[in-house]
């Protein structure tokens, strides 16, 4: 399981996803800051962001 944390990338931002895959984290990252945050467009090096912040999480949610 892969798990995103918003505060890691976003200032003051205290939500998180998770995902069996590192690609569904990033789609649902980037699904997020486009409804949420207002992001329009997408560069590359914001998606090397995201996944440099994508950690390993156990089933009950504990970082590994």
């Amino acid at each position: 399981m892969k798990r995103f944390d918003g505060g890691s990338l976003i200032p003051g931002a205290n939500w998180h996803l998770q995902a069996e895959s590192e690609a569904e984290v990033v789609r649902k990252v980037i699904e997020r800051m486009r409804t949420e945050h207002g992001e329009t467009d997408i560069r590359p090096d914001m998606v090397e962001r995201i996944k440099e912040r994508i950690v390993d999480v156990s089933d009950n949610g504990t970082r590994h």
